[in-house]
């Protein structure tokens, strides 16, 4: 008997033995191509010699020092190395262990940096519906994540939320998509206007939205008309690209393609690609200063912050990503993948939209694809899609409640960045498989 305390209790996970490029092998020998890489963490692939390589290598030279007391050579490399490639303004880098850690360091130096700059007024945090920033408390609160909100809401702080930016569903038949860009972003100005225009200390948004609603982009120009609103107010932006960063939409940082900067920007999963636990917050150099003119400490802390082989081995991730001219190659098997599902699963009658950038990549599944009619939630489809694809061999990450929490279901794809042409036709086969189980007549 396990004495694991595994996520779902009532149906306790396989155990994986061994992984090599885009598969985990069980301990039958069975292989599993990770069609999501896991939750869009695995960019590399599984087995990165150099990466392995990096990560022995530290352990021996020194594993752990705290920060409290030192800094290191893969930390500091690593931001070097993080602000060389990022949008300009930002200058520094504050290192966690992962996602959830990296957003709640983000609320907090957002109203800290309020204080400091003789705002103690600013308290109020704005984001959107339909979004995922994480498990902790105040990441859980900001995020709009029905799902996962509803029965820790006794627990959690007040958070505005606005709608999403969701042309799908939302956007009017008779309206062109920078009209509805307009439309959604005045949302911010309303609810700051509402709060009142010197209260608000942050706005958060993923670039891409990801887990939640199955990789929705925003239509061409949303966030630069959120950038003007939040300047207008002294209100922060601050972009969660912990899921769709570090390479995964075909740019570095996922707010290139939208040709914003945030104040605040914070990324994971991708950026230790599965070999190390570590996420990362960056800030303009402003807001450093503000706080390093004033009370000169960031009043904030974990015991693993900058672990130095955690360090290493992001440090050698994110070299691989512009080394391997990974960032091309995100480009260029997202055409691949989009013209494979488009041929497979364009015109099938139960799959809505296929939508995404890069390897990030959705497909929201309806009953009625005229209406854009949802299943009913008492279904579980992506649960049975989950689970039927798992047996022929794929992972990937199907989620319900796409559309509020309760209604629509969506499958996340989001493969190792090394996956080949034929790896490629293996994933739109298995899920086009997966999705004929669960809905036999969508094979017809």
């Amino acid at each position: 008997m396990s004495h694991v305390f595994p996520r779902s209790i009532t149906a306790p996970p396989v155990k994986a033995v061994a992984s090599e490029g885009c598969y985990i092998i069980d301990e039958t020998g069975k292989r599993y191509l990770d069609g999501s890489g896991g939750a869009a963490v695995s960019c590399l692939g599984h087995g990165d010699p150099e990466v392995i390589a990096a990560i022995k290598e530290q352990t021996e030279q020194m594993a752990f020092a705290h920060t409290g007391f030192f800094t290191s050579n893969p930390a500091e490399e690593l931001a070097d190395v993080l602000i060389e490639h990022a949008p300009a303004g930002l200058e520094r880098v504050y290192f966690v262990s992962g996602g959830s850690e990296a957003v709640e360091a983000a609320l907090k130096l957002a109203r800290q940096y309020h204080l400091e700059n003789g705002e103690p007024q600013r308290e109020h945090i704005i984001a959107r519906r339909q979004s995922y920033h994480g498990n902790t408390l105040g990441a859980l609160a900001t995020g709009g994540n029905q799902w996962r909100r509803r029965q820790f809401e006794p627990m959690l702080m007040n958070v505005s939320h606005i709608s999403p930016c969701y042309e799908y569903v939302d956007r009017y038949d008779d309206e062109t998509a920078h009209e509805y860009g307009e439309r959604t972003a005045q949302e911010l100005e309303n609810e700051i206007l509402r709060l009142g225009e010197d209260k608000v200390m942050a706005f958060v948004a993923e670039p891409v939205v990801g887990a939640t609603m199955g990789a929705v982009p925003a239509v061409a120009g949303y966030f630069k008309r959120i950038r003007e609103i939040c300047d207008k107010y002294g209100v922060l932006l601050i972009l969660d690209e912990v899921m769709c960063g570090m390479g995964r939409t075909g740019h570095l940082f996922a707010c290139d393609a939208d040709d914003i900067v945030p104040d605040i920007l914070c990324i994971a999963k991708g950026l230790g690609a599965g070999y190390q636990p570590i996420g990362a917050m960056l800030c303009t150099g402003s807001i450093y200063d503000t706080i390093g003119e004033g009370s000169g400490l960031f009043q904030h802390g974990h015991t693993y912050l900058g672990h130095p082989v955690a360090c290493a081995a992001s440090l050698t991730v994110v070299k691989a990503i512009r080394d391997r001219d990974l960032l091309n190659a995100v480009s260029k098997q997202s055409r691949q993948l989009f013209d494979a599902l488009n041929a497979h699963l364009g015109q099938n009658p139960f799959v809505g939209d296929i939508r995404g950038r890069g390897l990030f990549v959705g497909l929201e599944l309806v009953k009625d694809r005229g209406l854009k009619k949802p299943f009913d939630p008492s279904l579980r489809l992506a649960a049975q899609i989950k689970r039927k694809a798992f047996e022929h061999g794929l992972i990937c990450y199907p989620m319900s409640g796409t559309r509020d929490g309760e209604f629509g279901d969506h499958i996340l794809l989001a493969p190792p960045f090394t996956i080949s042409d034929g790896q490629i036709s293996e994933l739109v086969e298995k899920t086009a498989k997966a999705l004929s189980d669960v809905l036999p007549a969508s094979s017809q």
